[in-house]
């Protein structure tokens, strides 16, 4: 579908971002969602080492779409002001490396009632320093944070319309929500989409083999207007995952592919053939 942009984070093929930009070439993929470089996280990397990033990328006919943040990834007790340094930091990193949005997240052990309003102060405080920058701002769903399901996504929507909406259709369903019941309450805030499918046992497997309904979101997707849609396939163990998570860990079936670039070829094939069929 016309409509439909592809993207990736292609740190899941390979560490080394020489090797990001081949799977991206190689898989006809326009736009990467950088997360991890050359062994570094995103969030660490230096502004001189984005700019050679972005030069790279940029002689290779790809850009950055989103910078693939942990940012909201630290417990609702953590003390927040390093972190919103941190934060302020990685808009900078944004525009070195020309990324239109920043996904970030709503806290961990942060689903009681209580700490709702700390949630809505903190992402608040990230919507002030983004002021004027120009960057957009995308909350993303993922278990064991406040907007780990849709109800809870809606209230920070709702609360917070200027934060918009990454979907991703596996982390609703490792956080038992159903992701049709997801889209109905969401979709009007969704400004991107990442594709990973998961079974209701929580293994991740490729787009369309799981119980995430990628079919029916994609096609839903693709009717209110399509955009962009970020691959994150994690069919196997990538450098850099064991940071990405707190304490319930992604289950991946590390022998169902003989290295992490054909993980990444089929994944990529998968969500094509999905496209191609709606």
């Amino acid at each position: 579908m016309s409509n439909i942009k592809l993207c990736a984070f292609a740190d899941e093929a390979n560490a080394e971002i020489d090797f990001q930009i081949e799977a991206l070439k190689r898989n006809s993929i326009p736009y990467l969602e950088i997360r991890n470089v050359d062994g570094e996280n995103i969030s660490k990397i230096t502004l001189e080492k984005a700019k050679e990033v972005k030069s790279k990328l940029d002689a290779n006919g790809l850009a950055v779409w989103s910078l693939g943040s942990p940012y909201g990834k630290i417990k609702i007790t953590d003390d927040f002001a390093p972190h919103l340094d941190d934060f302020k930091y990685g808009l900078e990193l944004s525009h070195k490396l020309g990324a239109k949005c920043i996904r970030l997240f709503s806290f961990y052990e942060a689903t009681e009632p209580a700490a709702r309003d700390i949630v809505m102060e903190r992402l608040s405080a990230f919507i002030e320093a983004a002021k004027g920058s120009g960057i957009v701002l995308c909350h993303e769903n993922e278990k064991g944070i406040y907007g780990d399901v849709a109800s809870r996504c809606l209230d920070i929507h709702k609360t917070l319309p200027e934060l918009k909406c990454v979907f991703d259709p596996a982390n609703f369903v490792q956080s038992n929500q159903d992701t049709k019941e997801a889209w109905e309450l969401l979709h009007s805030y969704v400004y991107y989409m990442h594709i990973k499918d998961a079974l209701l046992n929580g293994k991740i497997v490729p787009a369309g083999q799981g119980d995430s309904n990628i079919s029916y979101l994609v096609k839903e997707y693709s009717k209110q207007g399509g955009g962009i849609m970020t691959l994150e396939p994690h069919l196997m163990v990538f450098d850099g995952l064991a940071a990405l998570e707190a304490d319930e860990k992604t289950d991946i079936d590390n022998f169902s592919y003989p290295d992490n670039d054909t993980a990444f070829d089929v994944a990529a094939n998968a969500l094509k053939e999905i496209i191609k069929a709606i």
